[in-house]
């Protein structure tokens, strides 16, 4: 039974073993967020290198960077959604924990909105999850051996 101070030790104690799941939640949020920020430099990485050969290309050559340079910007695009998405969550997170808090402090009843938060917490990271599986298929696409480079290799 929890003392009838807002401010005890054993009723913050509760809070925080309250706490404890969503702050885990928020860890492994940030190793995702991690992943996606390695993943969007890297995409940024390759248009940098692409960027000066476009200049230099013509024909056929020029064509398949610009296509290159397309992908990369529609990759980009996706994994700052990503992001976005990944960053809502955890400020969603952030809300719950403080409503934790606050509900006991303030004794106040905020569990629809704590439940309400974390939903769409949940939403945001789910979807967040679902655009960068969607950008893993696009760079999967278009990684791509060119035909004439497979030909050459067999004459050899």
């Amino acid at each position: 039974m929890l003392s009838t101070s807002p401010t005890s030790v054993a009723t913050v104690a509760q809070i925080i073993q309250l706490s404890v799941a969503p702050v885990f939640l928020l860890a492994g949020i940030g190793a995702f967020l991690n992943v996606c920020a390695t993943r969007l430099a890297r995409i940024i990485d390759r248009g940098r290198v692409l960027e000066p050969l476009l200049l230099a290309s013509r024909g056929t050559e020029h064509d398949r960077i610009v296509a290159d340079l397309r992908v990369l910007d529609r990759r980009i695009r996706l994994v700052s959604r990503a992001i976005f998405l990944t960053v809502l969550s955890a400020l969603l997170i952030c809300m719950v924990v403080v409503l934790l808090f606050a509900a006991t402090l303030a004794h106040a009843h905020f569990g629809t909105a704590v439940a309400l938060l974390f939903i769409a917490s949940m939403i945001a990271i789910g979807s967040g999850f679902a655009i960068f599986l969607w950008e893993t298929q696009v760079a999967a696409r278009a990684v791509r051996i060119r035909s004439e480079l497979l030909e050459h290799a067999v004459e050899e």
